[in-house]
């Protein structure tokens, strides 16, 4: 497999010359970026987060620019070996990233499809229809031709965070085009903001279900560690758990009773901000895209550090 020995080739090169400073060339790879104009102003830095602990394993997550997270997968018995570690997992990604296979082009989205259906019920002649599961990853890959595959998880971040908080479920039974949901929501950022009014939403499924939310989030936290044990790519992981351990502590400071009524709630405020920009309700229904979303992620596992 060409694409493994590239990034074997890689992961050599860093291996053997980067030991020593490994965080200073995260930096670095990214400054340079920014230099030739590759990447936005705002989304310039690269952030090092260590979670705090009273002893090993101590670990760290990175978090590159556009939103793409790694953490350490080593056991590691001091902070400092955290950090290295996880910035050696994001610096050999980042600069795998960069080579011309990882880029997405109608070659690219070519072999993509024909994947996709070898690997479903579906076939090659629903490429061409975005109501499908394979028109729709289609669209979405023929929407990012040009960008990166981190650059295309980030978009994708995004609608497995709709399909796991229940947005994409209310559109479907609300009749609504794939195609405007998936142009619209191509163009949405995960900020503040967002998580806030996504953790409203589950403030209100715990009203509903008392203890909901205390044991969604042991599952995320489990699901986040087993993913970084592997060398994955964590945003969606990593913004499960940071959404809900939000809304457990509003819950927890007993501000449940009320609190969801003083705002629209991120689902809620979404499909408002649908309705009134773009979006319109058809009488054709919109399938779940998780089919899709669920096998570009693994897609991409394969194809990260392990």
């Amino acid at each position: 497999n060409t694409k493994r020995q590239d990034f074997n080739k890689m992961h050599n090169i860093i291996t053997k010359h980067l030991k020593v400073n490994v965080v200073g060339m995260l930096h670095q790879f990214w400054e340079q970026k920014q230099v030739k104009g590759m990447m936005m102003e705002t989304d310039n830095l690269v952030v090092h987060e260590s979670i705090s602990s009273p002893g090993p394993p101590y670990i760290c997550y990175v978090t590159l620019p556009g939103g793409s997270c790694f953490g350490n997968f080593k056991y590691c018995y001091s902070k400092a070996e955290a950090r290295r570690d996880a910035a050696r997992i994001a610096l050999m990604n980042s600069t795998f990233n960069e080579l011309p296979c990882r880029h997405i082009t109608p070659e690219f989205i070519s072999c993509s499809v024909k994947e996709a259906v070898s690997t479903t019920s579906g076939n090659i002649a629903d490429a061409s229809d975005p109501g499908t599961s394979i028109g729709a990853y289609c669209l979405m890959l023929e929407l990012n031709t040009g960008k990166t595959m981190l650059e295309f998880q980030e978009i994708m971040t995004v609608f497995q965070l709709l399909h796991w908080n229940g947005t994409l479920k209310a559109f479907r039974e609300m009749r609504c085009s794939r195609q405007d949901v998936i142009h619209y929501y191509s163009q949405q950022r995960l900020d503040e903001r967002a998580r806030s009014h996504m953790a409203l939403d589950w403030l209100q499924k715990e009203q509903q279900s008392p203890g909901l939310l205390s044991q969604e989030l042991q599952l995320a936290m489990k699901e986040l560690g087993e993913a970084r044990k592997t060398g994955r790519e964590l945003r969606f992981y990593k913004e499960k758990k940071e959404i809900l351990s939000l809304a457990l502590s509003h819950a927890n400071a007993e501000d449940l009773e009320g609190y969801p009524s003083e705002e629209m709630s991120w689902r809620e405020e979404t499909e408002f901000e649908y309705y009134t920009q773009e979006g319109h309700c058809l009488e054709g229904s919109m399938t779940d895209p998780s089919e899709h979303c669920q096998f570009h992620s693994q897609e991409s596992d394969r194809e990260s550090v392990e």
